[in-house]
């Protein structure tokens, strides 16, 4: 199947999941009065809406490139990581406010049957979607589906700590407030690897050196002599990548023969890795051997 189909169906299938979780956590949390569980099904709602910024996303970074977008459409899914990442920050905030004012006022909560079975089947569920979105997300190099699946992933995290507070919680007045205060932690550091990931390719990053490594190679291996690849500069859009790199021939070589090996370069790096590539040429004569 094709991996856009698969990430449409799964942000589908999570959609429908969360929004169905959301309704079970958030009965038995009004029923328990914990503000844990309640925090826990709004945090199971975000995922609902991060899950259609995904989908979002993966439809638009599908479109083919245009005039208006020559490089395609691929960071529309980068945008839409950020978007969860910033999200969950959001979701983190509520529930360290919503925590504290528990604390402050001393508020202890009740359990029953019902909100351990909606929480341990929370738990199965969420871990289930996180096993699948990055799965999937790593399979088609999908990252807003990576963030997703963290995303769920927190969430599993979160319920099981509030598992625990749950069977505490008759001999701890706080225990309610301080694990709410935990899943608050939990979902910062997500949304902290998220955004630092998301952000730094939004930005620009230099070249992998296992794939200069090999660039490197495919040059001494097919033409028999040292190209001196260097000025690496990689562009990434996506599930697509832009590469510009020098190379250095002798001067007195005809411009003719020079586009050849160029043009040859570009043709070999390109079927090997799967990115545009753009290759300048340096005359060696006048190379002042500063490497990049």
């Amino acid at each position: 199947m094709d991996k856009f189909k698969i990430g449409i169906i799964i942000s589908w299938l999570s959609i429908l999941l969360n929004i169905l979780l959301f309704f079970l956590k958030f009965w038995a949390g009004i029923v328990s009065h914990s503000v844990a569980l309640v925090a826990d099904a709004w945090h199971t709602l975000t995922d609902s809406i991060s899950s259609v910024a995904v989908l979002v996303g993966i439809k638009v970074s599908s479109k083919p490139a245009d005039q208006e977008h020559p490089f395609g459409h691929g960071r529309a899914e980068l945008m839409a990581t950020i978007f969860v990442g910033i999200l969950l920050a959001l979701v983190g905030a509520n529930f360290t406010y919503e925590s504290v004012i528990k604390l402050r006022s001393h508020e202890a909560f009740e359990y029953g049957n019902f909100a351990i079975i909606v929480t341990l089947i929370s738990i199965v569920v969420k871990e289930a979607m996180a096993q699948y979105s990055i799965y999937y997300g790593k399979k088609s190099n999908a990252k807003s589906l990576i963030a997703d699946g963290w995303h769920h992933r927190s969430d599993a995290f979160s319920s099981i700590i509030i598992l625990g507070g749950l069977f505490l919680g008759h001999y701890f007045w706080w225990i309610d407030g301080v694990l709410g205060l935990v899943v608050s932690l939990l979902i910062f550091y997500t949304t902290y690897k998220i955004l630092k990931e998301s952000l730094s390719i939004f930005l620009g990053e230099k070249i992998d050196e296992e794939l200069k490594e090999s660039i490197q190679d495919i040059g001494i291996n097919e033409f028999k002599r040292d190209l001196d690849p260097h000025h690496f500069l990689i562009h990434q859009y996506g599930h697509h990548a832009e590469l510009t790199f020098h190379i250095s021939l002798p001067g007195a070589m005809s411009l003719t023969e020079a586009h050849t090996i160029a043009s040859k370069y570009e043709i070999l790096v390109k079927q090997v890795h799967n990115i545009g590539v753009t290759i300048h040429i340096d005359s060696i004569d006048k190379y002042d051997n500063v490497k990049y």
